[in-house]
């Protein structure tokens, strides 16, 4: 961690030329920034183009008692935790999404006991069924209390009351953390004030600027997707689009998001799964693999997942892929690939793979 945080501090950016000022900024007009500095002091900026990026808060459910919990967020547990001298004993965790799985796994891994509180009948509902079963049971082996269906009703006494099958559960805890989704950062700089129109996220055109076309927005404050390689995509095309826009725009590009899921084993995926196809009623033709038969996944025991690649009927146009297993994100990069270019599947499967490599999975 102490590697990778430069990567984003303040140092490396004024290195690169950028003017960083510390502080909380309100967007007074159009044209105008005005900060009330960490020094104690104002600033005020004026400015050709304005881009937000404010990010997205963790949401809380309004269930009675959490407020005065106690309760962690994906973004307040690790200042927590890094003044505890061991992991707490008993840790649950509502929320049973991407972050929800994440965290349950590594805690459990650290030696906490911990419970997941899902109120669908799944994890991962998004997903396909075979890679939600198989996210339980990895997340069951490493030692989590998994409890589908359950829906968190109030906070009390040190215990989180969930309602299943009409009875009420007691679950008792020395940390508990809510994992069940982040809302785009909206209020308190100022857009309310000019104007600027909001449903949910930040509303753009397919530009990233919104009503006022020199203000722009990009990451998980204009949507629709939160990911950190999704906001650095859309972070290229605001900044160009707010520098250059007078002689040149570039429209967002979202045709192709991929998406992991860091468990052990990983699950990523890009386009449409089985699940999305069936809902949206589009036909498709399904080619599975399974890693237990790959000669580089028996030699590393990483043997746990498959990839599944949707293909147009009778066609070999790549329509979505789910991998789960070992590098399962790097794995899924030539299928992103193979989608942006419209490159077919039958291309993927005519080109030599190295031996012995996960890689070969793919075809």
């Amino acid at each position: 961690i102490k590697t990778i945080e430069p990567h984003d501090s303040v140092e490396r950016y004024t290195e690169l030329g950028v003017d960083v000022v510390k502080g909380y900024a309100t967007i007074i007009d159009p044209w105008t920034v005005e900060i009330a500095r960490n020094d104690g002091g104002t600033q005020r900026l004026t400015t050709r183009s304005i881009i937000i990026a404010s990010g997205a808060d963790p949401v809380v459910p309004p269930i009675p008692g959490i407020k005065d919990s106690g309760y962690l967020t994906s973004e307040t547990l690790w200042d927590a935790f890094a003044k505890m001298d061991k992991a707490p004993a008993r840790v649950v965790i509502l929320g049973g999404g991407p972050i929800g799985c994440e965290l349950s796994q590594a805690l459990a891994r650290l030696g906490s006991n911990v419970t997941q509180v899902e109120m669908m009948p799944e994890l991962l509902g998004r997903e396909d069924a075979d890679v939600s079963s198989l996210a339980r049971r990895v997340l069951e082996e490493s030692g989590v209390t998994v409890l589908t269906d359950h829906k968190a009703v109030r906070v009390e006494d040190g215990a989180l009351i969930a309602e299943h099958g009409g009875q009420e559960v007691r679950i008792a805890y020395d940390a508990l953390i809510v994992a069940i989704g982040r809302k785009a950062r909206l209020t308190g700089f100022g857009l309310e004030d000019i104007g600027v129109d909001t449903n949910r996220t930040v509303t753009t055109d397919e530009f990233l600027a919104t009503r006022f076309p020199n203000i722009f927005a990009a990451g998980d404050v204009a949507g629709p997707y939160q990911f950190t390689h999704t906001a650095s995509h859309q972070a290229w095309y605001a900044s160009v689009n707010a520098l250059f826009g007078t002689f040149k725009k570039f429209k967002a590009d979202y045709r192709v998001i991929p998406a992991v899921t860091f468990l052990d084993p990983e699950i990523a995926r890009v386009g449409i799964n089985e699940r999305e196809a069936a809902e949206q009623g589009i036909a498709v033709d399904v080619t599975r693999y399974d890693l237990d038969d790959l000669d580089r996944a028996i030699a590393e025991s990483e043997t746990r997942g498959f990839v599944k690649v949707l293909t147009a009927p009778g066609k070999d146009q790549v329509l979505g892929a789910t991998i789960v297993g070992a590098h399962a994100g790097e794995l899924l990069a030539e299928y992103v690939l193979a989608m942006k270019h419209g490159i077919g599947l039958n291309k993927i499967l005519g080109t030599i793979h190295s031996y012995p490599t996960m890689a070969e999975a793919n075809k």
